[in-house]
């Protein structure tokens, strides 16, 4: 019997909330009412029984990816070829595109039932986009995601080819191995951002710093797809130099990625600085916008 999850509008009556253990989802679409309530219905449908189909293979997807897989299920193939093209880089597991994979599932629904305007699907911080002719989306970013702090944002239009966002670094919900505040990757899905995102995290780096202090995933998480790799639990004081000497080592596996053609831009932020990457414009505002939709941590 398949579980029901959580399935609710918001008191806004616009966004639509779709929970089920750990997954939990904002969903917004624009467009004809008729339209909306059929896109919201196809999402709570596609929706229902969705961690299950991820559990039944859960196994492979916490394990080393390499070229091939033998995933049976839509969305765990599409979070294995998000992550396939990092595997010749460093270690990477299938589970750095979940949220993306599955947010891109919930949107991929709605458009297959309902022309929209406009839609987005985030999933903690990991957004699929839809947008029509002359839409636009802002993505609001933190200096500090877990924290208040300077807000700035990102415009993308209907024409550029973003249609995923996703963040990572050490203060999100899943582990990080590098040092990063956050880092937010604009990529043409947001699986593939989401995957990118991991993997730039991890590069913001100070390896053997005393400083900064690691513990085994598995020590923390018995079930970790890291296993005994160290993640990172906090960082003490660092130099100006030590900073930018981490930013740029991110920075150098950001720059590897856009020019594979793997993500259209990066925002790397760590101790109040930040380096961008990509052609991507970043407004900074004075304070936060009332409606923007935050790229919180993945």
């Amino acid at each position: 019997m398949i579980r029901r999850p959580q399935i609710a509008l918001l008191s806004d009556g616009r966004r639509l909330h779709l929970q089920d253990g750990p997954i939990d989802l904002i969903v917004e679409a624009r467009g004809r009412t008729d339209a909306v309530r059929a896109a919201y219905d196809a999402a709570a449908l596609r929706f229902t029984g969705l961690l299950d189909e991820l559990c039944a293979e859960l196994p492979e997807l916490r394990s080393a990816a390499g070229m091939r897989t033998s995933l049976k299920g839509l969305v765990a193939r599409r979070m294995h070829a998000a992550v396939a093209p990092h595997a010749v880089d460093g270690f990477i597991t299938p589970m750095a595109a979940v949220a993306g994979s599955v947010a891109e599932e919930i949107l991929a629904a709605m458009l297959r039932t309902a022309t929209l305007d406009r839609a987005y699907v985030n999933n903690g911080g990991d957004i699929a986009l839809h947008l029509g002719v002359g839409e636009h989306f802002t993505v609001g970013l933190m200096d500090r995601p877990d924290r208040d702090g300077v807000m700035r944002t990102m415009r993308i239009e209907a024409d550029d080819p973003v249609r995923g966002v996703a963040t990572s670094g050490r203060h999100g919900r899943s582990f990080s191995l590098g040092i990063a505040d956050a880092v937010t990757v604009l990529a043409t899905t947001a699986s593939q951002a989401d995957a990118a995102a991991t993997m730039i995290a991890n590069a913001v780096d100070l390896p053997g710093h005393p400083a900064i202090i690691r513990r085994p995933a598995n020590e923390l998480q018995p079930d970790s797809d890291l296993g005994a790799r160290l993640v990172t639990r906090d960082v003490g004081e660092l130099s100006r130099n030590e900073i930018a000497a981490a930013l740029e080592s991110g920075a150098e596996c950001a720059r590897h990625l856009f020019d594979r053609g793997l993500i259209e831009g990066a925002v790397l932020q760590l101790c109040g600085d930040m380096l961008v990457i990509g052609p991507k414009d970043i407004e900074r505002l004075e304070s936060r916008p009332r409606q923007l939709e935050p790229a919180v941590h993945a």
